[in-house]
């Protein structure tokens, strides 16, 4: 249901259905997910290991590290989108939409693996 709502141009089938339905096989699944959408909204409290980390997010730091950002057109849960997030960006940052919903790497991949290919291409290789 939240697939079709959220991607809602996405034709996904049942053999993409059942090869991710494998991941609902676990005892703990409905907890996580119900803790991280509390988390999310600030409804229940995070991991007193990352108290810290948390804190300093909360005070949404400009981000330091080269970025392509992508909103999907057909996204109900960014109807407007993020570019308006643009000055969050301290580094090279580009946005772009794609003709897609809220599930980017499965709903449009070509465009996904571009905007990864893209930070890398302004980064430089991988140092080891």
């Amino acid at each position: 249901m939240l697939w079709r709502q959220w991607s809602p141009t996405w034709p996904f089938g049942e053999d993409t259905y059942a090869r991710t339905a494998a991941s609902f096989d676990n005892p703990d699944f409905v907890d996580v997910v119900v803790h991280s959408y509390r988390h999310a909204f600030g409804l229940a409290d995070g991991d007193p290991a990352h108290a810290d980390l948390e804190r300093r997010l909360a005070e949404r730091p400009r981000i330091t590290v080269p970025a392509v950002t992508l909103d999907g057109v057909h996204d109900p849960l960014r109807p407007d989108g993020t570019a308006d997030q643009a000055g969050m960006f301290a580094a090279r940052h580009e946005h772009r939409v794609v003709d897609a919903g809220h599930n980017l790497p499965q709903e449009a991949p070509a465009a996904f693996a571009d905007a990864v290919l893209t930070v890398r291409s302004w980064t430089g290789p991988v140092r080891r």
